[in-house]
C-alpha cells in the first residue's frame, strides 16, 4: 500500500478519520499519525462483519482481481451464462469512475451494485458492506466481487470474502506473480484470461506463470480460460460448483472458510 496514492483513504472508511471519527485523534487526544495501521484495522474488523453476513446466507463471495483489461467482467458474463440456471448470482462492481461494467452484468439479469471509488485504487470491506444493503442475500448461492483494476493495493484489504480469483491475461507477462508477489500470493485459484491469444502473442509461458507462483509458495490450482471462446470454461466452472457445495456443507457443521489473505498476514505477523 502507498502512502501518497491517497488508497488508504476511501470513500467507504474516510468518515473513521474526519472530525469527530473514530480515528480522528488518537488516545492523547493528538492528531492520529498511524493512520494506516488503524484504517486496516478497522478494515478487518468490518471484513469479518461481512463474512459472518455471507457465511449466515449460506453465500460464497469471491473477490476478482487483476490488472486493467483483463477481462474480469467478461468472465463473470460467461459465468452467469454457464450457471444461472443452477445459482442464484449477484455482482458488486468496482471502478474509479461510470457503472459501465454493472451495466453489462445487469443486461444478463443479474443484480449488480456499482461502488465508483473515486481516487482510491481497491475495494474496502466498508464499500461491500454499504452494497451489501442493497443486495437481498437469501435467495443467492454466489456473490462475485469485481475489484478495481490493479496489481498491487486490492490484496492488501479483505473485503469479508472466502477466496480470491486471480486474472492473469496473457496479454501481460508471465513474470507478473514475480513482480506483483502480494497479489498472487494472496491468490486461491489463478486464470489464464484470454487464452485463445496465446499463438497469437506467442512470448507468454504458462509454464513460466506457474512456476513464478509455486516460487511463492502458493498451490493454487492454474486454469488457462477464454470467455470469447469458451475454452477451459468448463474447469472454472466446475472449480465453483465445488466450492460452492463445500462452502454449504462446511457451514452445516460449523467449518468456515477463512481467506489467505488472514492466513498470510497471521503467518507475517
Amino acid at each position: 500500500m502507498c502512502d501518497t496514492c491517497g488508497c488508504n483513504i476511501t470513500p467507504g472508511n474516510k468518515h473513521l478519520i474526519q472530525a469527530n471519527g473514530k480515528l480522528a485523534t488518537t488516545e492523547s487526544g493528538a492528531a492520529a499519525v498511524d493512520v494506516l495501521t488503524n484504517l486496516l484495522s478497522e478494515n478487518d474488523h468490518q471484513a469479518i462483519h461481512n463474512r459472518e453476513h455471507f457465511d449466515k446466507h449460506q453465500v460464497l463471495a469471491l473477490n476478482l482481481m487483476s490488472s486493467p483489461g483483463s477481462g474480469k467482467t467478461a468472465l463473470l458474463e460467461a459465468s452467469i451464462d454457464a450457471l444461472q440456471h443452477e445459482f442464484n448470482i449477484a455482482v458488486i462492481e468496482g471502478d474509479l469512475e461510470t457503472e459501465n461494467d454493472a451495466k453489462r452484468i445487469r443486461a444478463k439479469g443479474v443484480t449488480a451494485i456499482q461502488i465508483t471509488t473515486g481516487s482510491a485504487c481497491h475495494l474496502d470491506a466498508h464499500m461491500v458492506h454499504d452494497a451489501l444493503h442493497h443486495i437481498n442475500l437469501e435467495p443467492l448461492d454466489i456473490v462475485f466481487i469485481e475489484n478495481v483494476g490493479n496489481l498491487v493495493c486490492p490484496a492488501s484489504f479483505d473485503l469479508g470474502h472466502h477466496y480470491n480469483i486471480i486474472l492473469l491475461s496473457v496479454t501481460e507477462g508471465d513474470d507478473k506473480p514475480a513482480k506483483y508477489p502480494v497479489m498472487f500470493r494472496a491468490a486461491d485459484l489463478m486464470l489464464l484470461s484470454k487464452s485463445d491469444l496465446l499463438q497469437v502473442i506467442g512470448d507468454f509461458d504458462p509454464g513460466n506463470a506457474e512456476h513464478h507462483l509455486r516460487q511463492l509458495a502458493n498451490a493454487a490450482p492454474v486454469i488457462p480460460v477464454s470467455s470469447r471462446t469458451g475454452d477451459g470454461l468448463s474447469v472454472w466452472i466446475d472449480w465453483l460448483r465445488r466450492q460452492v457445495k463445500q462452502h454449504k456443507r462446511g457451514l452445516l457443521i460449523g467449518e468456515r472458510i477463512i481467506p489467505n489473505i488472514q492466513l498470510l498476514r497471521n503467518t507475517t505477523g
